[in-house]
């Protein structure tokens, strides 16, 4: 028998949170089609992977990739660290469905400028994404923000019953099209003074299709078991799993924290499913918001509108140049964007290692200084937290990374290595895989990475694109509620 593919006597590490064993894999029209012994087979194209994982490709359960994919679709970053499907849509941010009546609102201009908002229905997205053939698979939410925008004339404030209904034809749309769920980002002006209610009428959309509520939370800083509350009660309400989007104790009155978070999610999910993700750095990125603004952790400028020339620069650094206030010269660079180093350690490892965790990168693929997690969150995981500092073994930093996330997004086929399931895979070196991007060169593509297949193209090898781009648009397959 003849494979596509066939790669010999790799560590198979599955996806399903189990040590590893020692196979054969035989790859044909686009899927696995055989694991075991194969030494009498062939293949047209056959890789010795002895010494070396071969794990499911990585799932980055929360990106900001929605306008990128199609702008820039090689999606470089994710691709060398061995990522094949991205999540788009996430905190309340979705290139889709949007109409803009002029500049994005802040955060939805992470996603770029006006101009690359062209998509008014989840359809128009989804069909870009198709034209784009971008190198990985992209899966889509639908952004609690970008319905808002659509709808209201003024952010500031809670939506009208007939904005909220206007809203809801628009979600039930998407999710007829094959968004996955809802997210929001209600820590955010443009969404933080929509009441609860507004949220659990919009809810109600996800219960007919199973479909999943993620969260950025209203607050990840003192009343953040509040928020926890919040989101419960919404996905309770909408029979919705819920999925907090990194979570995390943010601000050093926050520190120590973290056993408290933890003990709510453990308690909701005795009851409900629900789950988190969270990024592998003690900082976070986003837009420059001034209630953050503190001289009680470093912050470094990423990017500003009108003084380009301070991005990569500490806040405090700026402001002694120009003889301000950290506030004043906050104020002077915005719009901007922000690292902010307000997270402790202890607090995210302790996060990462919970079962009910998994891994996202968060990166903002538009910033001009990125956050290194946009390049090496994935590695980090296996690298840094199982192999230095052996937080988790081997085979449950993957299964964060794979089985874990396709289960809880309905991404049927996929995160996992079996006979018949699509064949996103990664191969890489146990003992040199790391993440080389940090945070005064934040654009480096990760070491030991060896292969990286989408849909059983090879597309990635020895730390090279080659230009292959056969990645797809991923509908929700089914009730996600069977995923936890």
């Amino acid at each position: 028998m003849k494979y596509h593919t066939l790669i010999r006597q790799a560590l198979i590490i599955d996806g399903s949170n189990t040590p590893g064993y020692i196979a054969d894999v035989g790859l044909r029209a686009g899927r696995i089609e055989t694991i075991g012994d194969l030494a009498g087979a062939q293949g047209e194209h056959e890789i010795e992977a002895s010494g070396r994982v071969l794990a499911p490709g990585f799932i980055d359960v929360h990106t900001h990739d929605d306008t990128v994919v199609i702008r820039q679709p090689q999606m470089l970053p994710k691709l060398s660290q061995g990522v094949t499907t991205v999540i788009v849509g996430n905190c309340g941010i979705s290139a889709s469905p949007v109409s803009l009546r002029g500049d994005p609102p802040d955060p939805m201009n992470l996603l770029g400028k006006a101009e690359a908002f062209v998509y008014p229905r989840f359809t128009d997205y989804r069909a870009a994404v198709e034209n784009a053939e971008p190198a990985l698979n992209v899966a889509a939410l639908v952004g609690h923000t970008a319905l808002r925008s659509n709808h209201m004339d003024d952010l500031q404030r809670s939506a009208t019953p007939t904005e909220i209904a206007l809203m809801r034809v628009q979600l039930h749309e998407s999710l007829e099209a094959g968004a996955l769920g809802l997210s929001t980002g209600l820590a955010y002006a443009s969404a933080f003074n929509a009441d609860t209610d507004e949220v659990l009428q919009l809810s109600e959309e996800l219960t007919a299709f199973g479909a999943v509520y993620t969260t950025h939370l209203r607050s990840e800083f003192e009343p953040v078991l509040e928020a926890m509350d919040e989101a419960f009660l919404i996905g309770r309400h909408a029979k919705a799993p819920v999925i907090i989007s990194h979570l995390k104790c943010a601000g050093a009155g926050n520190w120590g924290r973290s056993p408290q978070l933890l003990a709510s999610l453990e308690q909701a999910a005795k009851t409900h499913p629900v789950g988190c993700d969270c990024y592998p750095y003690a900082a976070s990125s986003s837009t420059l918001d001034l209630k953050q603004v503190t001289d009680a952790f470093r912050i470094t400028i990423t990017w500003s509108t009108p003084h380009p020339e301070m991005g990569g620069q500490d806040l405090q650094a700026i402001a002694g140049t120009w003889n301000v206030s950290l506030m004043d010269a906050a104020r002077r660079l915005q719009p901007a964007g922000a690292v902010y180093y307000g997270m402790d350690e202890s607090d995210v490892q302790r996060i990462l290692a919970h079962p009910l965790s998994m891994v996202g990168s968060d990166g903002l693929p538009e910033d001009p200084f990125p956050h290194p997690r946009l390049w090496g969150a994935f590695p980090r995981v296996l690298g840094h937290f199982s192999r230095d500092l052996g937080l988790f073994p081997l085979h449950t930093a993957v299964h964060k990374m794979t089985g874990l996330s396709a289960a809880r997004f309905g991404l049927a086929g996929r995160g996992a290595i079996r006979e018949g399931y699509w064949a996103d895979l990664v191969l890489f070196d146990p003992v040199r895989v790391r993440d080389v991007a940090d945070f005064k060169d934040p654009q480096r593509a990760a070491e030991g990475i060896d292969g990286v297949w989408i849909n059983g193209v090879l597309s990635y090898r020895d730390g090279r694109a080659n230009g292959q781009r056969a990645g797809r648009f991923l509908a929700r397959s089914g009730d996600l509620r069977g995923g936890f």
